[in-house]
């Protein structure tokens, strides 16, 4: 048996890229900071970033598209896919966070009120006053590809 999940909680980076697939499909791409802290041998306080490249496909990426920008703290879950691609003649590999569940964090004053009735709609439903989850249970077809069975 096997595991591959995970779990971030950070902020994004840059607004979200959004492309349409041929079949009109959405796919959402951003990436993720987040931080941690340590003291060295000499006690000195060292604070570090790790960035993270999230993906959410479909109705998720729509989500994304409308109600996430640039600083918006963000609850992740996901699971970890390497893909490779081609540039110069050269292969290339790149890991990314495929989103299966994303929550809005932080205050209303933050985003402007957008978390209102607006999110009514959309296939979320409101956590807490301050949180509104976005989760999707079916996989989607680009991501059962891989399936070792």
């Amino acid at each position: 048996m096997s595991v591959n999940k995970v779990i971030l909680i950070g902020r994004l980076g840059k607004d979200p890229e959004i492309r349409a697939m041929e079949n009109g499909r959405k796919v959402a791409r951003f990436p993720v900071a987040t931080d941690d802290s340590y003291k060295d041998r000499e006690g000195n306080k060292v604070e570090r970033t790790d960035w993270h490249n999230v993906v959410f496909w479909g109705p998720q990426a729509e989500i994304c598209e409308r109600f996430l920008n640039k600083g918006k703290l963000v609850y992740i879950e996901g699971k970890l896919k390497t893909r490779s691609y081609e540039q110069d003649g050269v292969t290339k590999y790149t890991t990314e966070v495929l989103g299966v569940q994303m929550t809005m964090l932080g205050s209303r004053s933050e985003d402007g009120g957008q978390m209102g009735g607006g999110m009514a709609a959309a296939p979320a439903q409101t956590t807490a006053a301050t949180a509104t989850t976005v989760s999707n249970a079916a996989p989607a077809m680009e991501d059962v590809d891989d399936l070792p069975f």
